[in-house]
């Protein structure tokens, strides 16, 4: 604790740092739950093809990122996202999520996309920005702010600077991943994590998981649309709860059908346990020039936090 005491604010202020931290959780859930239902009203459910994954529906383009070899782009960015992790400075983590701004701009990604992946975690990195402080404990020169009447409750400055600072970099992390997933194909990036080393039965999970999962979120859906028709509505009893099991159960039994019926057509069409690659990787030289500057980015990034600021 500082010299001086702690800092003692009137009750008003308390009440106005939650309404604004519940404020800002309101906004971010308003605005997953608008882009929600204007994904919806934008086309027929019916005549989507479900089949087709949306994850990488920004794999084709001219940006340097969509031109930068994957093998070199996922090693790159990996070591880049490794160096922010450790970063425990405010200015520098600013740094960082600037860097992610312009990442999203450079693969020439939809800004949109990027700040609603934002918005759904604001839930999360709020958790930390109220519990944080609260529960740091004092330090020798920490700042301590109490309220009036709430002297028990003490305020941590050091607490809420850190939660801040999670909160930057878990963002600009998030930044990045976006021109990381979306600018090749899913398909051709889990062929260049077997090529770096990443074992093919787990390439193999990651590249049918990303294939059927939007088929079987279309099947739960469906089935919802059907027991809503059939009057079902979600109540607080025993009976909600007995439907939603058997709903679970159902989902499963289907789930597994399906898969059934997949690995018997691809033993059909010759497979074998391996799958077969298709995608020519090359690196040119300003491959190597991206990927090592990006590394020396972080690198730099990080020898500011630790020795500079």
């Amino acid at each position: 604790m500082n010299s001086n005491g702690p800092v003692e604010l009137p009750l008003y202020a308390l009440f106005l740092l939650l309404g604004g931290l519940g404020g800002l959780w309101l906004l971010s859930a308003l605005t997953v739950g608008r882009q929600a239902r204007r994904s919806a009203a934008a086309g027929d459910e019916s005549e989507r093809d479900w089949s087709v994954p949306t994850l990488d529906s920004e794999g084709r383009g001219t940006s340097p990122f969509h031109r930068w070899d994957l093998r070199i782009k996922i090693v790159s960015l990996f070591l880049f996202i490794l160096c922010l992790s450790g970063l425990s400075q405010l200015q520098t983590a600013s740094l960082a999520l600037i860097v992610g701004f312009g990442s999203i701009a450079v693969a020439r990604l939809p800004l949109r996309r990027s700040l609603r992946r934002i918005s759904a975690m604001a839930a999360f990195l709020g958790m930390f920005l109220v519990v944080m402080p609260l529960t740091a404990p004092v330090k020798a020169g920490d700042t301590v702010i109490v309220f009036e009447h709430l002297h028990w409750l003490t305020f941590n400055v050091r607490g809420f600077h850190l939660a801040v600072v999670i909160s930057v970099k878990a963002c600009a992390i998030a930044l990045l991943v976006e021109p990381l997933i979306a600018t090749a194909p899913f398909s051709s990036s889990v062929q260049a994590m077997a090529r770096l080393g990443l074992p093919e039965t787990i390439c193999q999970m990651l590249l049918l998981a990303h294939r059927y999962i939007y088929v079987f979120q279309h099947e739960a859906q469906r089935m919802h649309r059907g027991m809503r028709v059939r009057g079902f509505r979600k109540r607080f009893d025993l009976e909600t709860l007995r439907i939603l099991g058997n709903f679970l159960g159902m989902l499963l039994v289907r789930s597994f059908e399906r898969t059934q019926r997949v690995h018997d057509a691809m033993l059909c069409r010759g497979y074998d346990g391996r799958l077969m690659w298709t995608t020519a990787f090359r690196a040119t030289g300003m491959d190597w020039v991206k990927g090592v500057s990006l590394v020396a980015g972080g690198i730099g990034l990080l020898v500011l936090d630790r020795f500079w600021f």
